[in-house]
């Protein structure tokens, strides 16, 4: 093969992998990757190995842009080429659903288990070997993994071992179930939600639950002094009030410690002060006090705390992976340059890797990503071009010429003239002012039927709503806007508009609560649907805007705390139903105060109810964690178990309590941290709406030589087109390429704290100039008479050739004092001596 074929830089082993940004640039590109390792490497190579070579290279840089974006450990990297197989399956689509499958199989099994929902009851063999097959594929997964981890970073993986661990005692449970034919004591069951979380599908939720746990220590200390205060008003509130008569709140410690534990939440007030007060009025001061201090003062001192938490959790979860992008780019580029070129990454190394970071990119785009990415127009990537590499993997392209376009554009006239109009008028404001006035024209008659029903006690559940000329006129005009923006806009960009689809939703049902008000009675639930409509109204106002605004980018943050919110209640179903499963509250609790809510008759006028709230299954235990959760009268649930089993119950309660209590407010955290940086976004950039930054866009020029080379599969990779564009002037670039997407949370992140990012890279650039400073002392060798530059030549004795010995000791001495030099130098002397 010809010697001047690009060859990769040799790959090494995994254990010889710098680290990326603590060693020096010398090394930096020339520290590679592992899977080419077995292949060797020399001046007569095969083309077909350096190939193979080359292509090993690309799919290890595109591993490693993957690992940078997904947050993944790079020490959970593929370590040779033989675990590449094993990583390609356990991040194979197919394998990943599969792998989700399992995990919520597992959880649904709850509802199937002892004690099952009545319908979906199963016998203990099925369920069991149900069990048994989801486990097996968890198991198969951590086959896998640790096949192309290791076991070594298998353990050290915390999240994979805490995962085997629990994934082995369930097993170990499961077998026992089978074999015994019956269900046994299980709360390890709770821990199930684990193998949800550790889903590829579920990140979101890992990272939610991530920062819940580091946001801990802080809230751990503040519920610690709450709990201390509590404490030290239940003694003071014991022996001020435990003789006063008919008080039962405080006739114990333990009574007092629970009263004002539930005089937290405002649950019992003013009911735990009255016997007191009316004792004496200046008791009252008591309960002030207490509220004043532990509700309004460390409840809001607990929130502040999350908020100021949660906010420098969310700084340095910014720079910790703003960095791990940039050591996942520093990977991927040296495993692209070549031994040529060390400095900088050509085009056919860069599409080549392109082809495994994201296989569905055409070879346009593809080229366009490139020549985004290549400002200095010299048709090579440098190292600091390469780590815009995640901005615009994403960008949509398309011909700008059609930017604007629309989709009637092609019809043959006179349609092509008419969608062209119905496009002008659905963008007229005067349009969009129209529809706003008839929207609030008919909240004002949705609001005056309402009120006329009220008034006239009607059961609107069996109400029959007669068709209305209001209503029919509405509704045609909505379904008339619905078409006309349809036909003008193109179904294509009316359907992917947020706001465009939730009108086309709301006028639907509209429509079908309409018949359903002609034929049937029966669409009363679709009916009621039509005040939706009014939220559209939130679009005048740019405070509103900002509120929908915030729950609109929320909302697949919200999903991921609901689940995390879900996943908590399963904990506590699962060890409620262990815990309280033969529990029958009917008629319980006599001769207490709380006898009357669970008093069961044939009456219904003098029922509690309370009795409902049980944990008989994974639904019922669900509502009754809810009804925990408002925390309205949630102590009668707690005493109810509590004088029926034991006041050890209390514990489950107030432990509940507490863990919801932290969840919720990091939730509120977590939204108040969003709003406010929506809010100084804004003033920051001087925007009148953030959605004006909502895209990235990029345009980018080509030349017909380029355009060629593009559309044509047969053409090589140059980026010498792009050269030729720098250092011509007169060169013709007709067509012009746009491409946008979406800014995420981390793209807005960066521009708002532009500042700090950059004092990010200074201190990141200083340090990195200190360890190459320190190694370049380290690796300095020392030179015989060095201090003896001043002196004349006649006093420098004259050189005698060196020993083998001192020969050795000279070529692999450090800079640094070594003692063992000197006795050499000494024993060389002496045989010198005796030679002479």
């Amino acid at each position: 093969m010809a010697g001047n074929v690009d060859r990769p830089l040799r790959p090494i082993r995994e254990n010889q992998r710098t680290s990326s940004i603590s060693e020096s640039e010398y090394e930096i590109v020339n520290d590679t990757g592992n899977m080419g390792y077995d292949i060797p490497i020399s001046a007569q190579m095969s083309r077909r190995d350096n190939r193979k070579l080359w292509e090993l290279n690309y799919q290890e840089a595109a591993i490693f842009l993957q690992e940078g974006e997904n947050n993944d450990k790079f020490y959970t990297h593929p370590r040779n080429c033989n675990a590449l197989p094993a990583y390609q399956i356990a991040h194979h689509q197919w394998f990943q659903v599969l792998d989700l499958v399992a995990a919520l199989g597992l959880l649904l099994l709850a509802a199937c288990e002892r004690p099952a929902v009545p319908f979906l009851t199963l016998p203990v063999g099925v369920h069991g070997s149900l069990e048994i097959l989801g486990q097996l594929i968890l198991a198969l997964q951590l086959a896998i993994k640790m096949r192309w981890l290791g076991w070594k970073t298998f353990i050290k993986h915390k999240r994979t071992s805490i995962k085997s661990f629990t994934l082995a005692i369930m097993f170990i449970e499961s077998v026992v179930v089978l074999i015994r034919q019956t269900n046994h004591f299980r709360v390890t069951r709770a821990l199930r939600p684990l193998f949800l979380i550790d889903t590829h599908y579920f990140r979101g939720v890992r990272r939610i639950s991530r920062q819940i746990l580091m946001s801990l220590p802080p809230i751990l200390e503040l519920i610690f002094l709450l709990m201390f205060f509590i404490l030290i008003f239940s003694i003071l509130g014991f022996y001020l009030f435990s003789q006063v008569a008919n008080d039962t709140y405080f006739s114990t410690l333990q009574d007092s410690f629970v009263s004002l534990f539930v005089l937290l939440t405002t649950a019992n007030f003013p009911d735990v002060m009255m016997p007191a007060y009316a004792s004496s009025r200046f008791n009252a001061a008591f309960f002030i006090v207490y509220l004043a201090l532990v509700l309004y003062f460390l409840m809001n001192l607990l929130l502040a705390v999350v908020y100021d938490t949660f906010s420098n959790l969310e700084k340095r979860k910014l720079k910790r992976l703003y960095f791990h992008k940039r050591i996942g780019c520093q990977h991927a580029f040296k495993l692209l340059v070549t031994k040529q070129d060390s400095n900088t990454v050509n085009i056919r190394n860069f599409i080549g890797m392109l082809r495994y970071l994201r296989p569905n990119k055409k070879r346009l785009d593809a080229y366009l990503i490139f020549k985004t990415l290549n400002k200095s127009r010299s048709g090579r990537l440098s190292m600091e071009e390469f780590y815009d590499v995640y901005s615009v993997l994403d960008l949509q392209w398309q011909p700008k010429q059609e930017e604007f376009k629309i989709w009637s554009s092609n019809f043959r006239y006179p349609f092509n003239f008419i969608f062209k109009k119905l496009n002008e008028f659905v963008n007229w404001r005067g349009f969009e002012g129209f529809i706003y006035l008839v929207i609030a024209v008919n909240f004002a008659w949705i609001l005056e039927e309402t009120i006329s029903l009220s008034r006239e006690n009607i059961d609107v559940t069996h109400y029959n709503f007669t068709i209305t000329w209001a209503s029919i006129i509405f509704i045609c005009i909505y379904t008339l806007e619905a078409s006309i923006k349809i036909l003008g806009k193109g179904p294509v960009e009316y359907f992917t508009t947020g706001w465009d689809l939730f009108d086309f939703l709301v006028t639907v049902t509209s429509v079908v609560g309409l018949l359903g008000e002609y034929f049937n009675d029966s669409f009363f639930y679709i009916t009621v649907l039509r005040p939706f409509r009014l939220l559209r109204l939130f679009k005048v106002k740019r405070s509103y805007r900002d509120v929908l605004g915030t729950l609109f980018v929320l909302f697949s943050r919200l999903i991921s705390l609901v689940v995390v919110i879900m996943l908590v209640y399963y904990f506590f179903a699962i060890v409620g139903m262990e815990c309280f499963l033969y529990v029958d509250l009917k008629n319980c609790c006599k001769n207490t105060s709380v006898e009357d809510f669970y008093r069961f008759t044939n009456d219904s006028r003098t029922q509690g109810y309370y009795y409902l709230n049980d944990f008989s299954n994974i639904m019922i235990s669900g509502v009754t964690l809810f009804e925990l959760t408002v925390v309205n009268n949630w102590f009668i649930i707690m005493d109810g178990f509590a004088h029926h089993i034991g006041e050890v119950s209390r514990v489950f309660f107030m432990t509940f309590y507490i863990v919801m209590m932290v969840v919720m407010t990091i939730v509120v955290a977590f939204i108040l941290e969003l709003f406010l940086f929506r809010i100084q976004y804004r003033r920051k950039l001087k925007l009148d709406d953030i959605d004006d930054h909502a895209k990235q866009t990029a345009h980018v020029y080509l030349s017909d030589e380029e355009k060629i080379m593009c559309e044509n599969d047969d053409y090589k990779w140059t980026g010498g087109l792009i050269a030729l564009q720098k250092d011509s002037t007169d060169l013709q670039t007709p067509y012009l390429y746009r491409g946008e997407r979406y800014r995420n949370k981390m793209d807005f992140s960066l521009r708002m704290y532009g500042d700090e990012v950059k004092s990010w890279l200074e201190e990141e650039q200083d340090s990195r100039d200190q360890t190459i400073h320190t190694m370049t002392e380290l690796r300095r060798r020392s030179r015989p008479n060095a201090d003896l530059e001043d002196l004349d030549e006649d006093f420098i004795p004259s050189p005698t050739l060196p020993t083998p010995r001192e020969e050795f000791v000279q070529e692999s001495s450090p800079a640094y004092y070594n003692p063992g030099a000197e006795n050499l130098q000494g024993e060389s002397e002496d045989q010198e001596a005796k030679r002479e």
